[in-house]
This record gives C-alpha cells, structure tokens and sequence, in this order.
C-alpha cells in the first residue's frame, strides 16, 4: 500500500527547526518479526526515514526477546523505541527502561485506553487473542468451526493444534482464559495449567513462538487449529491461505501494542518522532490494513472491508484485559512452571 505521507504530523516536536537532521542519524527500533516487520520494512520505514533523514535499524524479536535486550543492556541502550506487547510494555516501565514522552498534537486523538498513566509509553494499536483454524481442512472433514476455547481440548484435532508458549502473550493469554474457565484467574492459575497439563497437552503439536514457523505448520498439514492473534491471521489470510479467525464465545482477549522512547538514548528527539509518526491517520491505517492492528488513533475510519478481522468499533468492547499487576509479578515463576511441567 502506497499512501501519501507528510512529515507535518510531527512538527511541533522537540525535532522541528533543530539541526537534528543536518546528519544523518541511526536509530534503532526493536519490534515484533513476521508480518509486522514486513509492513513497518516496506511501508512505514522508508517513508520516515526520508521525511525525517535518519537511517533506521530495525531489530525483530518477541515482546520478551526486546525486554531482555533492554535489560541486558542497562546503562548502555542501544535500542532508542521499543514496540512490544502491553505487558512486557508495563514492565519496561517499572523497570525504568522508558522515559517520558514529548508532547505532541497527535496524542489528543489517542483513545484514552491506549495511553498510559505513566507518560512513558502510549499504545499503538490492538488485535485480540482467539482462535484460529484451516477453514479447507475443516469444510473438508465436515466439522463445525470452532467457537470456544476449550475446543482446544478436543481429540478431533489431536496432535494438530499449536500454540504460542506462555513467554508470547498469545500463549498466556489461552493460560489465563483456561485459568478463568476453571474457576481461577490471574491470582488462582492452578486451573489453567491443569487444563493444559491433562487436557490441552495431548492435542498440541508445538508450542511455537515463530510466527513464521506459525504459518508454515499450517501450510504443511501440521497444524489444522490453535491459538493466535487477529493481526497474525489477517496477515496470514491476505496470502490467500484458507484460515479464519474466530472471537470464541467466552470471549477473545485484548492485546495492545505499546511504543516507548528508551530512557537515556542519545536519540530522543528523533525516537519520539518516530512514535508520533507511528501514530498517524495514514501510518495507522497502513498498520490496520497491512498488519491486522486495531487503530489506536480515533480519528481513523476503515470499510467493512478493512475491518475484517480486526477488533474495531462494537468487536473492541467484547474483549478482555488482562490484571497486568499480577500476572507481570507472577510471569516469570509461570514460566518457569511451564517449561518444567506442560512444555517438557
């Protein structure tokens, strides 16, 4: 998608009229892999970069991965934004890898849930936790569409279900809701990891972080159900892949893509710019359109069409949100647990 882009979104900023640009500058970005590098590498990158003349690394991995970066890396950033999940958004916080944004005139069409109480950290857009399955291999041995999430404890799809594990959000959302089914919840996860223990196990064929390796499970009969987000299936499904994703009826779950400018980074002006930029009526709908993410920004409209798949509008209010206070304290002894008694 080539959309018009103008750099005006961001004057205002600490950046207008400096002689930050009179040499190029490298900054770098640590984002998510998969479809949403591929969207940001071909359409947001470029364009900033010869808006703002900076030169941008981009660095991929998991949520966790980029947390682990910053934390190795303490009182040496090297990384100057952060986009990553909202919990892993939340610790960066606590943690003080995050300073505080500058003003800009984009923040006052942010969605109030989008934005932090912190100021270090604003939400760049959503996609909900569900289900998601081969739609050919289903139609081909008529079975209903799944519509729930212990569906994910049925031997019809034995060994042919795959899930993120509990260090992606995905996984931990499905940890939590099944912790929830059961009776329990953030501060009761007994139940959720006995489902997945005694009833959920059998029927998984990995527990895979890669979204690349996601897909190609799919694509090679592996995998015919599991466990995703609504951006990762969109994307998918734009390949022309016969897969669907399903809001079961429990409900999906909320998951929020945060950005916040590294504290202590020798390229703030230029790092806030860039989240400024990322926040955009045209940048956001290239993020909705190109990698399935509900628009923070509330002035963005989309067509029937584009909304497909996306928590949007009415979609938006159905969705749950996780209690980040107590699964971010719990989140690492979860872990730990899970490699030792679900994924051995």
């Amino acid at each position: 998608m080539k959309l018009a882009i103008t750099f005006a979104l961001v004057a205002g900023t600490a950046l207008a009229g400096s002689a930050a640009f009179a040499q190029q500058k490298t900054i770098y970005v640590a984002g998510y892999g998969g479809s949403y590098e591929q969207t940001m590498r071909k359409d947001v990158i470029p364009a900033f970069e010869k808006q703002a003349n900076v030169k941008i690394e981009y660095v991929a991995g998991n949520s966790t991965d980029t947390l682990a970066k910053l934390q190795a890396q303490k009182g040496n950033q090297q990384i100057d934004v952060a986009i990553v999940d909202d919990g892993p958004a939340y610790q960066a916080v606590a943690l003080g890898f995050c300073g505080t944004l500058t003003d800009g005139p984009v923040y006052k069409d942010v969605a109030p849930v989008m934005k932090f109480k912190s100021n270090k950290g604003v939400g760049l857009g959503l996609v909900a936790t569900g289900l998601f399955y081969n739609t050919k291999v289903f139609a081909e041995n008529k079975w209903p569409a799944p519509t729930s999430w212990n569906d994910l404890k049925s031997k019809t799809y034995g060994k042919k279900i795959v899930t993120p594990p509990i260090n992606n959000t995905y996984g931990l959302h499905a940890l939590i809701m099944m912790a929830k089914l059961g009776g329990g919840g953030e501060s009761n996860i007994e139940p959720g990891f006995e489902a997945f223990k005694k009833e959920i196990n059998p029927n998984i064929v990995a527990y895979e972080p890669s979204p690349a390796k996601m897909t190609e499970m799919f694509q090679n009969g592996q995998a015919v159900m599991g466990v995703w987000g609504s951006g990762r299936v969109k994307a998918f499904a734009d390949t022309g892949f016969p897969v669907e994703f399903v809001y079961p009826k429990e409900g999906g779950y909320a998951l929020g893509s945060a950005a916040c400018p590294i504290e202590g980074s020798k390229n703030a002006a230029e790092a806030n710019a860039f989240i400024q930029f990322m926040l955009s009526p045209a940048i956001q709908k290239i993020m909705a359109t190109g990698a399935g993410f509900g628009p923070a920004n509330m002035t963005v409209t989309l067509t029937p069409d584009e909304q497909k798949g996306l928590p949007y509008g009415e979609q938006v209010k159905q969705l749950k949100a996780v209690d980040w206070d107590i699964a971010n304290d719990k989140r690492e002894e979860w872990t730990r647990r899970w490699n030792r008694e679900v994924e051995r």
